[in-house]
């Protein structure tokens, strides 16, 4: 058994290990449109390999059902029309189980693919598909929270799912001196179309915080004022405080004179002492007006990232998710798989605590609307 056919038993594997806490009810519910229902997630990844591999590299096979094509198509145009975002939670049908079988036909074609030699174009897009099945572990992590979070009952999903040991971070300020730095991926390995290419980038002397913001810190910018002082706040932010009534983190509740916020092992204290989670670019670049600071350009954070701890929050940085110098899109579906969504989006780095193992690097750019805030999301401070 090759080591790429490990690699992809094992992931798989991981995807189902995720759902294995559902029941059976909680597989179809679509709360808002940028969460979608685990049973679509478990059609989709196997989609990808069906329609990127199956269909056009192994000879012979039948795909499992035309409709799926439809079904759990995500975003790409090339590949034709599909049930838009917000629909995903009327899919009633095909049932779980359904999907499972679809799993099962898709895994064992693939492993018949991969017993075969493989040329560099199957070899690479099964690498693709790894990496993007992990990106839907990640989301099936966070999207199973808002679901289970956002039941009055605040039902635990697993007791220790994603706690972890997370020790407090020594509190101190690294110096960037001014200089040109270079920023993006160079390497043999994986990485996606949007780490490159490596050029180089002049940054102004800055300190970049070692530690990430902290609950205790974040409820003293609360007390103080911060979700009613429009001058923290960028005007869309402010605009998005008032119109949905913020006034904490996502998932967080004022119990007696306690926070509390929804964990997926239930509903807890809010720490002091635990990182800052589930925030959105409004409230993080508000947050660090407040504190007289910012927060780091993506830039920034990339050439000192070799000297803090990362990887526990994705951090928002101030910078737009924009192409880098000769970005190039490749040509037909996969090319859709970042280059069209460089617009009106932040970047955020590092990784989270539900992020799947070796998936992220000091060059990987995730990215989101300046609104978003159901992913493992904090603050890392700059000045």
């Amino acid at each position: 058994m090759t080591a790429l056919t490990i690699r992809y038993k094992a992931t798989r594997e991981r995807t189902e290990e995720i759902c294995r806490p559902l029941e059976t009810e909680d597989y179809v519910v679509q709360p808002v449109a940028d969460v979608s229902p685990p049973k679509w997630h478990l059609g989709h990844t196997a989609w990808f390999f069906e329609t990127f591999l199956l269909k056009p590299h192994l000879p012979g096979y039948r795909e499992f059902n035309a409709d799926y094509n439809f079904l759990f198509n995500s975003y790409y145009e090339t590949v034709g029309a599909r049930v838009i975002r917000t629909d995903r939670g009327n899919l009633s049908r095909p049932g779980v189980k359904e999907i499972y079988r679809y799993r099962r036909h898709v895994d064992e074609a693939m492993l018949r693919l991969l017993s075969a030699p493989l040329n560099e174009t199957v070899a690479g897009l099964t690498v693709l598909g790894l990496n993007h099945e992990e990106q839907h572990q990640e989301l099936l992590y966070t999207d199973i929270k808002y679901i289970l979070g956002h039941n009055p009952l605040f039902p635990r999903y697993a007791e220790t799912a994603l706690a972890g040991q997370e020790v407090p971070e020594e509190n101190g300020w690294l110096n960037i001196p001014e200089g040109i730095y270079e920023i993006g991926y160079d390497g043999d390995g994986f990485c996606f179309d949007n780490e490159m290419n490596r050029h180089k980038v002049y940054l102004q002397p800055c300190k970049i915080n070692t530690a990430l913001v902290t609950n205790g810190s974040y409820m003293e910018f609360m007390e103080d004022g911060g979700y009613k002082d429009f001058r923290f706040w960028h005007s869309d932010g402010w605009d998005w405080v008032k119109k949905n009534q913020i006034q904490a983190p996502l998932y967080w509740h004022r119990i007696g004179d306690r926070w509390h916020h929804y964990t997926l092992g239930g509903l807890t204290p809010a720490d002091p002492e635990k990182p800052l989670c589930h925030i959105s670019y409004y409230e993080a670049a508000a947050y660090a007006s407040w504190k007289g600071m910012r927060l780091p350009t993506e830039a920034e954070w990339e050439a000192a990232a070799d000297r803090f701890s990362w990887g526990r929050r994705w951090e928002w940085t101030e910078s737009a998710y924009l192409p880098y110098p000769g970005f190039k899109k490749a040509a037909g579906a996969i090319g859709e798989y970042n280059g069209k969504f460089m617009v009106n989006q932040m970047v955020l780095r590092g990784a989270s605590c539900a992020t799947s193992p070796g998936h992220s690097r000091i060059t990987y750019r995730n990215f989101f609307q300046a609104y978003s805030r159901w992913q493992f999301t904090g603050i890392r401070l700059a000045q």
